[in-house]
């Protein structure tokens, strides 16, 4: 008989997960107008009063390249003052749980984190990223892989020396914009070497929608079986085919427990023309339509892991409304269908229902919850030829 209890089919499949929220650094960054800092407060409040309570803040690289950022003191400043700390009190939400992330991709930007620090207004986390695919790296970071793996281990000792711990990021795993196909296998041991160095964590990213259900199952498969314990490790998945959804499943199935995403669907490549003025980036765009460019919806994500059962800690009614004020703060339709679809409603739509229903049942003689002929039998009996 086939089996029917999905838990079996898929026994690493988690019953609870962990769901950060990456909106106001990877989501904004590839926005082409400066989204304000007060937007910016407002969203990062309302994620965690919605339940986050991973979020990346801000990126603490260099402004000139990415404007976007220019106010990342200020936001840190914002969630470490006292004032934040009473609203989450007020809330029920707790403090201590928060874990704030800023990106700091090169050394300079790690430096100027653990200032930060010891002026108390620092990060928690950190994130450094390494790319497979080497030209995919040198557009991000600018340098050699083998050049910032030293530089990654050393700005990791200083990063646990002031206090904070460090995500290393591994891109490209399932292809790369630029480079191409790319081999699971790299991506494995770059994990390992993250981890060997001292990261307390792994984000493993599809950095531009390359990944298909089977290879996602097959590569987190691999990592489990070589660094068995989830929590080292973060799904981060773009949307570029509409088939991220799929891929998340199978990173379930697989075992994964953490995942990240953001409101709309926003993210990717750092933007290089913010309000009415050029600005470097990484560069020029490696896409040609940036409607089709961007990571996994939180409102979708939430929505599909919630009606699977799964446990997350979010609001999800929130987090849609929360989507809706999104679209509003960025001017544009974004990518979540659950913004405009809702929910999966048990209670159905009744005010879509067309009128004199019970009245034709009783005139035709049938029970309220009759819906078959009462002249029928109890139970269908199948031709032969449809017989198992």
């Amino acid at each position: 008989m086939t089996e029917y209890d999905y838990w079996k089919i898929f026994p690493k499949m988690p019953r609870k997960v962990t769901i950060g929220d990456i909106t106001v650094r990877d989501g904004f960054q590839h926005q082409e107008k400066f989204i304000s800092t007060a937007a910016k407060k407002f969203y990062l409040e309302e994620l965690i009063f919605a339940g986050c309570r991973h979020i990346e803040v801000t990126n603490l690289g260099n402004p000139y390249l990415m404007p976007q950022f220019s106010d990342a003191e200020e936001l840190l400043a914002h969630l470490r003052s006292e004032r934040f700390r009473k609203r989450c009190a007020r809330k029920g939400v707790p403090y201590d749980e928060l874990c704030l992330t800023a990106i700091t991709i090169r050394e300079s930007a790690v430096d100027r984190a653990i200032r930060l620090r010891q002026k108390g207004i620092g990060p928690d986390r950190l994130l450094m990223m390494v790319s497979t695919e080497e030209e995919h790296h040198f557009a991000n970071s600018g340098t050699t892989l083998p050049d910032y793996w030293r530089e990654a281990e050393r700005c990791i000792k200083k990063c646990n020396a002031a206090g904070m711990v460090m995500c290393g990021t591994v891109s490209t795993i399932w292809g790369s914009p630029i480079g191409g196909a790319t081999e699971l296998a790299d991506a494995v041991e770059f994990t390992k070497r993250w981890l060997e160095i001292g990261a307390h964590d792994v984000e493993h990213a599809d950095h531009d929608g390359s990944a298909s259900a089977p290879d996602v199952y097959r590569y987190f498969s691999m990592i489990l079986d070589e660094i068995p314990d989830p929590e080292l490790h973060i799904a981060h998945f773009h949307e570029t085919k509409r088939v991220a959804s799929a891929s998340i499943l199978a990173a379930l199935q697989a075992g994964i427990t953490r995942f990240e995403a953001t409101l709309g669907g926003q993210g990717g490549q750092p933007a290089n023309f913010v309000d009415d003025c050029p600005t470097r980036g990484t560069g020029e765009y490696y896409y040609e339509d940036p409607r089709y460019v961007g990571l996994v919806c939180l409102e979708d994500t939430l929505v599909q892991i919630d009606e699977m059962g799964i446990a997350h800690g979010w609001d999800v009614d929130r987090v849609l409304w929360l989507g809706k004020m999104m679209e509003k703060t960025i001017g544009m339709r974004l990518r979540s269908e659950a913004v405009v679809n809702g929910r999966t409603l048990t209670e159905g739509h009744m005010e879509f229902a067309r009128p004199g229903l019970r009245a034709r049942k009783q005139k035709l003689g049938e029970a309220p919850d009759q819906k078959l002929p009462s002249e029928w039998a109890a139970q269908a009996v199948l031709p032969p030829r449809c017989r198992p």
